[in-house]
């Protein structure tokens, strides 16, 4: 889903000084309409029908019970209201409470104008997405009752959950650009594996795409300050980390929840030897579906770039799958996995992320800036 950037209006709180006034002119030549306030606005300002703002981005206050205040009177009145808020503090980042808490969504640095304008449209990403889901959901629930009137409005039900999981494969996407376009690559990997293995009913082979899809939708739950810090997890953050299979499952469970998308959510970090999470379920105890989803999970990791990595190629990504036969991965998937050259690996990854243009411009403008 594309950003409509031209149509957002974004209010910066910050004086009338040589900074701010750079920063107004570089988001204003990025299609964005921005306003200056030296003051914050009343967080009523800010929402309702009538509200001119779209998003705020703010200075890090040294009264934190002002700010707290504020920002509690805003996110009370829209959850959904992004707040960007600049700070060049460092070591140890006082604001991680905030972003704990949810009354911020973005940090940061003041002088980073590409991070500044990397967060902005992340938050007007995923407030479109929350207000949409929202929308959908509410859909749904109308559609499920009239539907034991009128059997006749089954189609459209269909069409609005496919789009309601479509919308949140999208968010948990935005909430990390390195991993943009993950999803919809493991899903056709797990599909074209499911195709070697022999399972050849087109309604199965669309749920093991749903479930891949919204695989890591348990994340959502995960706060940024865990599921983003760059150093390594103390055993606690690792804990909650360890949960997101069992929160996802919980958070779609509600919806129409195919058998095999609910697999694949539950135990795509299950181990074939029995050492994976959250159940340590071993060989055929684990679902097909999973076992499967487990390879193709790891190819991309492997062939992909991650800021604590350089990515590999598909030779090394081979081997490696190889090397953890019968521990990690499944030997039937294995073999199925071998029967492909490893060459239509790689073209089926290209012709899967070539579909997403906008990151790549998205990576290329901030390059350049």
């Amino acid at each position: 889903m594309n950003v409509v950037m031209n149509k957002h209006r974004i209010l910066i709180v910050g004086g009338d000084d040589s900074h701010t006034r750079r920063l107004v002119s570089f988001l204003s030549g990025l299609d964005l309409e921005i306003e200056r306030s030296s003051a914050r606005p009343r967080p009523s300002s800010l929402t309702g029908s009538r509200a001119r703002f779209s998003l705020v981005i703010l200075p890090a206050s040294e009264r934190r019970d002002r700010e707290i205040a504020f920002l509690r009177d805003l996110k009370k009145a829209d959850p959904h209201f992004p707040v960007v808020m600049l700070s060049n503090t460092a070591g140890p980042h006082p604001l991680i409470s905030l972003l704990q808490e949810g009354l911020i969504d973005q940090v940061t640095s003041p002088d980073d104008f590409a991070g500044i304008y990397s967060a902005v449209r992340s938050g007007l990403a995923r407030k479109q997405l929350a207000v949409e889901n929202e929308h959908y959901m509410k859909s749904l629930t109308e559609l499920k009752l009239e539907q034991s009137r009128n059997t006749r409005k089954t189609l459209e039900l269909e069409e609005i959950y496919d789009t309601t999981l479509e919308n949140l494969m999208t968010a948990l996407d935005l909430r990390d650009v390195e991993t943009f376009g993950h999803s919809q690559t493991v899903a056709k990997y797990s599909q074209v594996l499911a195709g070697i293995l022999g399972i050849e009913d087109k309604q199965v082979l669309d749920n093991i795409r749903k479930g891949a899809l919204l695989h890591d939708i348990g994340k959502i739950a995960i706060p940024d300050s865990i599921l983003k810090k760059p150093g390594r997890l103390t055993v606690q953050e690792w804990e909650k980390i360890r949960l997101h299979p069992s929160l996802g499952y919980g958070l779609v469970k509600e919806i129409k929840l195919v058998k095999e998308a609910g697999n694949i959510i539950m135990y795509h970090h299950e181990k074939f030897d029995g050492m994976g999470y959250p159940e340590g379920r071993q060989k055929k105890d684990i679902p097909l579906e999973a076992r499967v989803f487990a390879l193709a999970d790891a190819l991309d990791a492997i062939t992909s770039y991650r800021p604590y990595r350089r990515e590999r190629d598909f030779q090394a990504a081979g081997q490696e799958i190889r090397k953890h036969t019968g521990t990690q991965f499944d030997p039937q998937v294995v073999d199925a996995f071998n029967k492909l050259p490893l060459e239509r690996w790689e073209k089926i990854r290209y012709e899967t992320t070539r579909l997403l243009p906008s990151i790549m411009e998205y990576h290329s403008l901030v390059t350049k800036t």
